[in-house]
């Protein structure tokens, strides 16, 4: 048998075994700032190769969605003193990716070999910094509409118009799974009534592997951090001091957890340079 029949017979085998649902359990959420005046060359980079040689080709990553933040919507985060973002402007670019639940494994080996290919054939684009990039674990999404309307697995499919990042550290891990369930039964259910928001997705970070690329920090705040996802039926500009500018104050008066980042963000119109000559 030659080589390119025992490849082919491998992709036969594997899809034989192993989960294959549509819930997304686990997410890669990375948020990276291009280099001034590399800001076109990165957009088209990422859009016109890695989005999909990098990620959506990939075994078991089935969704995803590229956001940016203008200069006027990086002008809204807080807090100011970050500890994901510093300074909190950075990281214009947000890329949010779903991977089927107990594949996290299998995606990882092919994500980490498949990199180290890209950058022997030099297609990647370096002159970009990883503000905050993680592989996260789905902890639980909740609903404003209850089971109306689109669910977390359409979530990168469906037309929002803005998404909005909370990152919330807290000081141990019995005081993050506190946070979570305080999040999932009180906070997320009161402040979604009414919000422009229809889901918040809620993930805990996981440790990237030893042998990831040099450039990918290793992820901070593993068991003590939650990372959640607002998706938003509006611009976020247009309900900012209502529904989001104090988000960071309401966690805190929960005392269970620090809010280190809120940020709101917008879809990118792929195929396209749009918003890229706003990010300054």
């Amino acid at each position: 048998m030659s080589d390119d029949e025992t490849h082919s017979r491998t992709y036969a085998d594997l899809a034989a075994v192993g989960p294959y649902g549509v819930r997304p359990g686990h997410a890669l959420i990375t948020m990276v700032e291009p280099h001034p005046g590399h800001e076109y060359a990165y957009n088209r980079w990422y859009e016109d190769d890695h989005y999909y040689a990098g990620a959506m080709a990939m075994p078991w990553m089935f969704a995803g969605r590229r956001w940016v933040a203008t200069r006027d919507l990086q002008l809204l985060r807080h807090p100011e003193k970050s500890a994901v973002a510093r300074p909190v402007t950075a990281g214009c670019y947000l890329s949010t990716y779903w991977i089927t639940e107990g594949r996290y494994d299998d995606h990882m080996r092919w994500t980490v070999a498949i990199n180290k290919r890209l950058n022997r054939d030099a297609r990647v684009h370096h002159a970009r910094t990883h503000v905050f990039t993680a592989f996260h674990d789905h902890e639980v999404t909740v609903y404003r509409d209850g089971a109306a309307g689109p669910r977390d697995i359409h979530a990168l499919d469906h037309p929002y118009a803005g998404l909005v990042l909370e990152v919330i550290d807290t000081e141990s891990a019995e005081q993050c799974a506190e946070l979570a369930e305080w999040l999932r039964a009180r906070h997320l259910p009161r402040r979604l009534t009414g919000s422009p928001a229809a889901l918040v997705t809620v993930f805990r970070p996981t440790p990237l592997p030893g042998d990831r690329m040099t450039y990918v920090k290793q992820v901070e705040g593993v068991g003590t951090r939650l990372t959640l996802l607002w998706f938003l039926e509006t611009d976020p500009r247009d309900a900012w001091g209502e529904h989001f500018a104090d988000l960071d104050t309401a966690v805190a008066a929960s005392g269970l957890g620090d809010v280190q980042l809120v940020a709101p963000f917008i879809p990118t119109v792929p195929g396209t340079d749009q918003y890229v000559d706003q990010l300054r």
